[in-house]
């Protein structure tokens, strides 16, 4: 028995809540990650897991087990991830969740300027449900002025792109219920909810700036909404946008290319809506793979040239 691939099995099956989703986590079956928690198990004389049909938790010996597990993985993974920071040029797989599948186009668009810079590295690009969701060993999130708060205290993140605030709707939404002339016409419209202050969770308030130069100068308007849909997952209220549900507040990036087709139509122009900031997150280590490393450092400066 690979003593340590189990334990890693065994960590993981905990971590993704399930055999069968420990199992798609790590591309092997079900059965195989059955086998090496059983023969764990065997080894050690003991029972670490609880099964039943409809969950399974640790039992008190399992969890801690799974303590000095984690810190015996750990501790590997630093090892290596040294002896990869200091000898070895970038290579392998570097996974990497995005919050919209746009942002996932944009990062494939520049894509050849990574692989020109480091022959060995592949992405693994993963579309995330949800910032629940964001995994891997980079995880790309949207937020406001400040990294997304539901973040761990020891997450490293770093701001790669920053995208300006975008209200649109589809023109056949704009002909069924009129376009927006001042904010205050947004309280009688059907607005599509984002977490536009980047705390992760959806608000019923757009605060839109006034329009640069404006005398007397005036202040930011504070706009209640109704909204018939709210999500976390920009690409559910982009296709809801589309659909002509009602007025959408997203990145520019995400929307730009449905406004220059006409499927979406920008509103309310000359009033700023809260920009949005992409944001890289790894998990806080003492050593960084290098492939890691190279990607961050490619995140951080080649998502803000033309691809």
């Amino acid at each position: 028995m690979d003593r340590l691939h189990s334990m890693r099995v065994f960590a993981k099956v905990i971590d993704e809540g399930g055999f069968a989703a420990a199992a798609r986590a790590m591309d092997v079956s079900a059965a195989a990650v059955t086998r090496l928690v059983a023969d764990l198990e065997s080894h050690l004389e003991v029972r670490l897991i609880h099964r039943s049909t409809r969950r399974l938790s640790l039992t008190p010996t399992g969890q801690g087990y799974l303590e000095r597990v984690r810190s015996i993985l750990k501790q590997l993974d630093e090892a290596e991830a040294q002896v990869d920071a200091t000898v070895r040029a970038p290579q392998g797989v570097v996974k990497v969740s995005v919050p919209a599948a746009a942002v996932a186009r944009l990062l494939g668009s520049r894509l050849p300027a990574l692989q020109q810079q480091h022959r060995g590295l592949d992405l693994s690009l993963k579309v995330a449900d949800s910032p629940a969701d964001a995994d891997g060993d980079i995880a790309l999130l949207l937020g406001g002025s400040n990294a997304p708060s539901t973040l761990d205290p020891d997450t490293v993140t770093r701001a790669v792109l920053r995208s300006p605030g975008v209200l649109c709707a589809s023109p056949r939404y704009l002909e069924r219920a009129g376009v927006p002339q001042r904010p205050a016409d947004l309280q009688r419209h059907d607005c599509l909810l984002a977490p536009l202050d980047g705390s992760g969770s959806t608000t019923p308030t757009w605060r839109l700036a006034p329009p640069e130069g404006s005398k007397p100068a005036a202040p930011p308007a504070e706009i209640k909404t109704n909204s018939p849909l709210s999500a976390q997952h920009p690409d559910t209220l982009y296709a809801a946008a589309l659909g002509g549900l009602g007025i959408v507040g997203l990145p520019a990036l995400l929307v730009e290319d449905a406004i220059a087709e006409g499927r979406l139509v920008p509103v309310l122009q000359a009033w700023a809506a809260p920009a949005f900031t992409l944001y890289a997150a790894m998990p806080s280590r003492k050593f960084v793979p290098a492939r890691t490393r190279a990607v961050m450092d490619f995140l951080a400066h080649g998502l803000k040239t033309d691809a």
